[in-house]
């Protein structure tokens, strides 16, 4: 067990220990405005930045146009927040329920509510843009093969939420021997094989753009070149390289998890250029047509601006743009970094599959119902975060 949340506790660790400095050209902490240049004339974006606080992709209705709390709504969220159980409540022990919410609340911490009502900045009611008719078809075709292989579990028979849309049939579906609509990034009441599984179960990360709430990215240039590493999740850790000799983007057939970075300087602000995204990896929805234009720009000794646009004309019926502010981290109390290491996909999917084929013999021997009238995948309920 210790093992598994190894990565975890590294980036709680860090989290904790991280405290916002300038850093001099040496490297030493120094109460001096960093330098706003590197040594070759470009601008500096250099050190291990992270958000401090919470801010919701969306906004709730409730706050409308609304792009900024008051002071008294922050204290107000802050107070509510600070009170919630969260991932701390305990289920039944021993049940599946408590083996689900093991993640508590030191892996899944609360920061304090951010100054936004939304990283949405537009349009301007903080929201998604509508789908497309093409996105909305895609989207109802993955929901309902999902809740087709729930239809012979208690989730249907007691009408959950889960299974909203489907109806309760205590045959198991048919659809158990097809493959999903399009390539899986949800989980879903099956673990055939790995695939069946989220990229988190299989140690692979969301990719681009990153608005994780505990993730930290540590930029580093070259006279040539920009690289980023993110530290996200429990692990999933992943480096980035931003091209910046003004060469063109891949050719259209060639597809990466993060995409084709190409970078160019306006100004102070680094400018970055996303296409190229696999089909395999997932944004909201947006796969292979996604397309993002990146903005970062330093705007203070410890503070970095990024804006990004988002694009996808088969999924959203307009671009829109999310901002988010970071906050520099002590380079010297974060000197000493492990290279993160996921533990779920060397243990955690595997177990699945094996645990799955298990209650496949003893069903076929008669010693156990069948695994797929058990909805493998319900997990805890918790309270619903008054930010969201």
């Amino acid at each position: 067990m210790r093992d598994r949340y190894a990565g975890a506790m590294i980036m709680v660790v860090i989290a904790a220990v991280a405290v916002s400095v300038v850093i001099s050209a040496s490297g030493t902490p120094t109460s001096a405005e960093a330098p706003s240049k590197t040594p070759w004339g470009d601008p500096d974006l250099q050190g291990i930045w992270t958000d401090e606080s919470d801010t919701p992709l969306q906004r709730s209705p409730r706050y409308a146009t609304q792009e900024f709390f008051t002071e008294a709504q922050r204290a107000e969220l802050d107070k509510l927040r600070s009170a919630m159980i969260g991932r701390d409540r305990r289920s039944e022990r021993g049940s599946e329920a408590d083996v689900a919410g093991a993640y508590n609340a030191v892996f899944t911490p609360l920061k304090r509510t951010g100054a936004r009502t939304s990283r949405i900045v537009d349009p301007p009611n903080g929201r998604l843009p509508s789908l497309t008719p093409e996105a909305q078809k895609i989207a109802a075709a993955e929901r309902e093969f999902r809740v087709a292989l729930l239809q012979s579990t208690e989730t249907c028979k007691n009408k959950e939420a889960a299974c909203n849309g489907g109806k309760y049939d205590p045959t198991p579906s048919p659809r158990f021997a097809e493959l999903p609509p399009r390539y899986n990034t949800a989980r879903m009441n099956r673990h055939d094989g790995p695939e069946d599984g989220t990229p988190p179960d299989r140690c692979l990360t969301g990719g681009l753009p990153e608005f994780g709430g505990i993730s930290f990215r540590r930029v580093v240039q070259t006279p040539g070149g920009i690289s980023i590493f993110y530290d996200v999740g429990q692990g999933q850790g992943w480096q980035r390289n931003i091209v910046m000799d003004g060469s063109p983007h891949l050719p259209a057939s060639i597809r990466q998890w993060y995409g084709d970075s190409r970078g160019h300087w306006e100004g102070d602000t680094l400018v970055i250029d996303v296409t190229n995204f696999s089909p395999k990896t997932d944004f909201q929805g947006a796969r292979e047509n996604l397309h993002l234009v990146e903005r970062w720009t330093r705007t203070g000794p410890t503070s970095l601006a990024y804006e990004v646009t988002i694009e996808d004309p088969t999924m959203w019926t307009r671009p829109w743009t999310a901002r988010q502010e970071f906050t520099r981290q002590s380079d010297q109390e974060n000197r000493i970094y492990y290279e993160p290491r996921c533990i779920e996909g060397n243990f955690g999917l595997p177990g699945l599959l094996h645990g799955r084929r298990t209650e496949e013999f003893a069903f076929a021997e008669g010693r156990a119902p069948d695994p797929r009238t058990r909805d493998s995948i319900k997990g805890v309920e918790f309270e619903q975060d008054p930010l969201q």
